[in-house]
């Protein structure tokens, strides 16, 4: 604002006129420092700027769900885990990220050894500040709880237990090359996630994660992760879990609030439960913090481990819930609004 000038004819105006005047105009311009203190929030290089947040589509989400689910279970050894490995490469090559592939041995507890893939996709790979967003891509090899005692020994279809969250994360990767972003973010795909002992040791599940988290390099280090674990079927509820909770509350905090702010309140749940061995944990317990959104309450799903996770119980608006909201996280993050 530019102050109106004064009377160069001063002399002529009488002494306590203007020592009034000179009051006024210095109180006016204390009032507005004071004002523009209080509204500053961030450092002038980080102030928070104003963003438009791309739409996630659904409906292109769910097919890439299906896509998985059309090579049949992706189990470790078979036909289809490789043939998905190598579909979910070229993907993301297609959308023009740095791919490469983290090659390791998974020695399961039934003593066999299959070999192991981590795909890892790098948007703006030389960006300094970065987000980790993750997800598994193998199946389960048996329906263990499955009510026919004839199909527990068969491998799953997994569309909610690993092809929900690769299918959000390829359409976050598709989004992002139209609408290009200020931050670099890592798409890491975990291999060897379900070949767990149900009962045994935490150690003996998610042994892709185990591997990445081992050998995280401390050049260009995420801030933070996000894991996304069983988030499309219908009716899913994100509860905040222990884990998510301890090593990582700011992070929850920061993804629920804006999830709840969005009206997604009905799957972003202030609920607590205990911790779930996921992906997550050992991410954790390396020093990066991640959360885990994973449908959970009261248990898993009915669907959980059984021929039963298939398309008929993904539901195309959890999966844009997920997806919307990890995408404002992202955006907003960019531009310091979170």
């Amino acid at each position: 604002m530019v102050h109106p000038g004064l009377n160069l004819r001063c002399r002529t105006m009488n002494y306590r006129i203007i020592t009034s005047m000179l009051s006024i105009l210095l109180l006016a311009a204390a009032c507005r420092s004071d004002k523009s203190s209080n509204n500053k929030t961030s450092s002038p290089d980080r102030a928070p700027q104003s963003v438009t947040i791309p739409a996630f589509n659904r409906d292109s989400a769910y097919a890439f769900v299906q896509a998985q689910v059309d090579f049949g279970p992706r189990n470790m050894g078979s036909e289809a885990h490789k043939a998905c490995k190598d579909w979910i490469v070229a993907k993301l090559k297609s959308y023009d990220l740095q791919v490469a592939e983290q090659n390791f041995p998974a020695a399961i507890y039934t003593n066999e050894v299959f070999p192991g893939t981590n795909i890892i996709g790098k948007i703006n790979p030389d960006h300094p500040r970065r987000i980790v967003l993750a997800a598994h891509w193998d199946t389960r090899f048996m329906a263990e709880k499955d009510a026919k005692a004839e199909d527990r020994d068969k491998p799953i279809l997994g569309a909610d237990d690993g092809a929900s969250g690769v299918g959000v994360l390829l359409e976050i990767a598709r989004t992002i090359k139209d609408h290009p972003i200020d931050m670099g973010i890592d798409l890491v795909f975990f291999d060897a996630e379900d070949q767990g002992d149900n009962g045994g040791e935490k150690e003996t599940w998610c042994l892709g994660s185990q591997f990445w988290a081992a050998n995280l390099s401390a050049q260009n280090r995420p801030q933070y992760g996000i894991l996304l674990d069983m988030v499309g079927a219908k009716g899913a509820t994100f509860p905040k879990e222990a884990i998510s909770l301890n090593f990582a509350n700011g992070v929850l905090e920061k993804v629920w609030s804006l999830g709840q702010s969005m009206g997604y309140g009905g799957y972003f749940s202030n609920e607590r439960v205990n911790q779930l061995v996921d992906d997550h944990l050992f991410v954790n317990q390396v020093g990066l913090p991640m959360i885990d959104i994973i449908n959970y309450k009261n248990g898993f799903g009915h669907y959980h481990h059984t021929q039963s996770d298939n398309m008929e119980i993904i539901d195309r608006n959890t999966l844009r819930a997920v997806g919307q909201v990890v995408l404002a996280v992202l955006y907003k993050e960019s531009v310091g609004a979170i």
